[in-house]
């Protein structure tokens, strides 16, 4: 958002620094599948969704942590109570069912909202991908 203030015959503008940081976390899901052939994204369970404030469409990075890998795709509600977590298309290269994933969603904020801002992190069961 620009603002302007006007000095003598010359406008100065000037705008609020956003940074980026951590909105949200899913730590430590079990990739249930991973289906080449779907179109793309990540699917998973609504459940998981909502307790993280995860809406479908929504970018986020997976890192896996049995490979090392960083994917950035978008997310697909799947079952709901059903514990499911599929990478879909080309990102089903880059995980296979049983790897352990933690999945973070981003935002923009500027300084003082980031200070006084505290992210949501869920911590399911790792076997079920199941809220505890």
């Amino acid at each position: 958002m620009r603002f302007g203030k006007r000095k003598s015959n010359r406008i100065e503008y000037f705008c609020t620094m956003l940074i980026t940081v951590m909105r949200s976390k899913l730590h430590r899901l079990t990739i249930t599948e991973a289906d080449l052939n779907y179109i793309g994204s990540i699917t998973i369970d609504e459940d998981l969704l909502d307790a993280a404030g995860l809406v479908e469409g929504e970018k986020v990075q997976i890192l896996n942590i049995n490979n090392g890998e960083r994917i950035e795709t978008y997310t697909i509600k799947g079952e709901r109570g059903s514990g499911q977590v599929c990478l879909n298309g080309p990102a089903a290269r880059r995980c296979q069912p049983g790897d352990i994933v933690i999945v973070i969603a981003y935002g923009m904020l500027s300084l003082e909202e980031a200070n006084a801002f505290t992210p949501t992190v869920i911590f399911p069961d790792t076997e079920t991908n199941k809220l505890v």
